[in-house]
């Protein structure tokens, strides 16, 4: 990444330091402890999470924040970009980083964090996007359209919702039955996957928005054979946990990895 992609908050820090990531959150935050966690071991090489802000006081994202030693602070006004602007310049943050983040972000905030700022969404974009297209409407949306297949998307964020280059993605199979529930719930195991790997890629700089608008970059992706659904089965398989993933037979390995090249 160029100097000109990154923004002039502390001068363009440079990559050869941990990166410091703020966090921005609406609910819960099963995302951002997913983060936390994963910065607190095999991440901490790439950055730290130092600042974590909500658009809601009473936000769970908050508390879970608190707990882990970070600062948290409520948002006062989601639209204002110069106070956002304010408290992540005196939080020092190079990369900022949506985790169920449910206000859109102000575009000077967006110009500012160009190539630095990323989000999830619990669908495979550009399908199921866009304005109002969050949680379970996310997921009732794809079960009502008869998809068959789901998924998570990791993008860079730009002045529209869910329209940002894409960094990765991974498929989640839709299977018979399943309600907007079952399915969120399946998608949302594969976020807690993606999404910190895809945060320490850019905040070690593997993984960059190109001049060209394109992602660039490799991305380390683990397959533990005690994961299942991180794979797709090639024949019916009624055991609860897949084969190994050198029985070529029943599982494909590559289906899933769809990323950057």
């Amino acid at each position: 990444m160029n100097n000109s992609q990154r923004s002039d908050l502390h001068g363009g820090q440079s990559r050869a330091g941990r990166s410091r990531i703020a966090v921005l959150a609406s609910g819960g935050g099963s995302n951002l402890q997913a983060l936390i966690d994963h910065f607190a071991g095999a991440g901490a090489h790439a950055g730290e999470i130092v600042w974590v802000g909500s658009n809601r006081a009473d936000a769970g994202a908050l508390e879970r924040a608190r707990s882990a030693g970070i600062t948290a602070a409520a948002v006062g006004d989601p639209s204002d970009s110069d106070a956002l602007l304010g408290a992540l310049d005196a939080a020092g943050a190079d990369l900022l980083v949506l985790a169920g983040y449910l206000k859109l972000v102000p575009a000077a905030v967006v110009r500012a964090f160009h190539g630095r700022m990323l989000n999830v969404h619990p669908a495979l974009l550009p399908a199921f996007g866009g304005a109002g297209m969050y949680g379970e409407h996310v997921h009732a949306a794809v079960v009502a359209s008869g998809a068959a297949i789901s998924g998570v998307t990791v993008h860079f964020v730009d002045e529209e919702f869910d329209r940002g280059v894409i960094i990765a993605q991974w498929p989640v199979p839709v299977l018979p039955g399943d309600t907007g529930a079952s399915l969120a719930a399946r998608v949302l195991r594969l976020e807690h996957r993606l999404y910190p790997l895809c945060v320490a890629g850019v905040a070690a700089g593997t993984i960059v928005l190109g001049d060209d608008g394109r992602t660039h970059g490799t991305l380390n992706v683990p397959l533990p054979p005690d994961a299942p659904e991180l794979r797709f089965a090639l024949v019916n398989d009624p055991r609860p946990v897949a084969p190994a993933l050198s029985d070529p037979s029943t599982i494909a390995i590559d289906v899933a990895r769809l990323f950057p090249r």
